[in-house]
């Protein structure tokens, strides 16, 4: 059954992340880069100082900070551990190039989201700062294209359910810890209907989701209280478990580079054949990408209308920090080290595998320790990534039935439900889910934008004509 399943997702993914998506994606970058003189190279510095400043007098719900954690929480999960893997996986080491690079003019995407999610949100009867892309796309572009925000957030709720909010994720935290706890399944329970699984794998599935349900009550500041906390220390502890890879495998890094930019442009002459064309491997790279860092996508607006903030060129930049240090930082280092590793090629692993063998491979330290450390990271990345994408799915729900309080108690419940019976699916099938939403996605979004664009200039040099070019 899965096969067939498998085969049909597949379909339809190469159908939605065909040429015109991804020129889209690719194209709307560049224009916004070239419009806004590299925004995301000029004004970097000022953006990551005003990461951690909180701005005075802002009005919102969560600090700037917090709203970036927030995002962050959604961005900074599997797709850095688990998609990075998958992506090169499928299209090679070259994936990585077309990945980064994505990320590079998605910076000056997600710069725009930022703007327009500030720009235009409202306030509702109980002070709630409400924003993303269905407010910009019908304040900004007008009432008669309120059909393209509704589809937006249909389409956002199916994201939150079936693609990045849920099954991904819980998915990549049950691969990890079966691959810690009982890699060879010696511990395991059949389920009718369903398949033999690990204990460890149905005892995880149903703490995460009492921990999941537990957070979930306390609403935005809850899930930006508790990413505040965890997102900043676990990145810091990927990070440097990467460093120290990297550094221990120094002298491979410069041939692991040539591999990835050949790769990029011809994959066959890296691989041998293992894996496809060019376009495989730029359809992969830029679909992990935004499944990673969500430039385009129009899910981090959604968090960033509610920050404590009066500027919006301020809180695009802030937003714009989340796909470097996402995808250019955190996505580069996961794919040198498989790379470097080596793991990638071997037919047999998939998903975090590929990851935890390259770490095992990489790092000096005894195999159960790197894989452990992994594990870590993985699972609070993942579970931090639950808790944003509910707080979207929540905005879409409340957008698309008029702020209805039952409907969204009924979301929160399915939502819960998800992450429950993630663990259950094929990895394939969950990255296949993922893409196919994320695509449906980031069509409305990405017209926006584009739309838009004129705002997003005006705005950004009316900004630095007020405080004379001082920022």
């Amino acid at each position: 059954m899965w096969e067939a399943i498998n085969s049909f997702l597949t379909k339809v993914d190469d159908f939605v992340w065909g040429p015109p998506l991804m020129i889209l994606i690719i194209a709307g970058g560049i224009l916004l880069t070239i419009r806004m003189g590299v925004l995301q190279v000029r004004k970097l510095p000022l953006a990551l100082k005003w990461m951690v400043k909180n701005e005075e007098e802002g009005e919102g719900e969560v600090t700037s900070f917090g709203a970036l954690c927030t995002a962050l929480s959604a961005t900074i999960g599997t797709g850095n551990i688990v998609g990075v893997a998958t992506a090169i996986g499928a299209g090679g080491p070259g994936a990585l190039f077309w990945m980064v690079l994505a990320a590079f003019f998605g910076m000056a995407t997600k710069y725009a989201e930022g703007l327009l999610a500030v720009k235009y949100r409202v306030v509702d009867e109980d002070n709630h700062a409400l924003g993303g892309p269905f407010y910009y796309i019908e304040k900004g572009m007008g009432t008669k294209w309120k059909w393209l925000a509704k589809i937006f957030a249909f389409f956002g709720i199916c994201v939150g359910l079936f693609g990045i909010g849920t099954f991904s994720q819980v998915n990549g935290i049950a691969s990890a810890v079966e691959g810690f706890f009982d890699p060879n399944e010696s511990w395991s329970v059949e389920i009718p209907g369903i398949g033999t699984y690990s204990w460890t794998v149905v005892i995880a599935s149903l703490i995460l989701s009492v921990c999941v349900a537990l957070v979930l009550i306390g609403g935005i500041k809850r899930i930006a209280n508790v990413s505040q906390i965890v997102v900043p220390f676990m990145a810091v502890l990927y990070v440097l478990l990467c460093l120290v890879l990297l550094i221990c495998n120094i002298k491979e890094i410069p041939d692991a580079f040539v591999t990835i930019v050949k790769g990029a442009f011809n994959p066959k002459a890296v691989t041998g054949g293992v894996v496809g064309t060019m376009i495989v491997a730029m359809q992969k790279g830029v679909a992990r990408g935004i499944f990673s860092n969500e430039s385009g996508l129009g899910s981090a607006p959604i968090a960033a209308a509610a920050a404590k903030t009066k500027e919006p060129v301020r809180q695009g930049l802030v937003s714009m920090t989340g796909t470097f240090i996402d995808t250019i930082i955190i996505c580069t280092m996961t794919g040198l080290s498989i790379v470097i590793a080596g793991s990638w090629l071997n037919p047999e692993l998939e998903g975090v595998a590929i990851t935890m063998d390259a770490f095992q491979k990489g790092l000096p330290f005894p195999s159960f320790v790197a894989t452990f450390s992994l594990m870590l990271c993985l699972v609070f990345f993942a579970f931090t990534t639950i808790l944003g994408w509910n707080y979207y799915g929540e905005r879409c729900v409340e957008y698309l039935f008029n702020r209805n309080k039952a409907v969204v108690m009924g979301y929160r419940i399915l939502y819960i439900l998800a992450v429950f019976i993630g663990p259950y699916m094929t990895v394939k099938a969950v990255w296949n889910i993922a893409d196919i939403f994320n695509a449906l996605m980031a069509f409305p979004n990405l017209i926006a934008l584009l739309a838009l664009n004129g705002v997003i200039v005006k705005e950004t040099r009316d900004f630095h004509a007020k405080h004379n070019g001082s920022y």
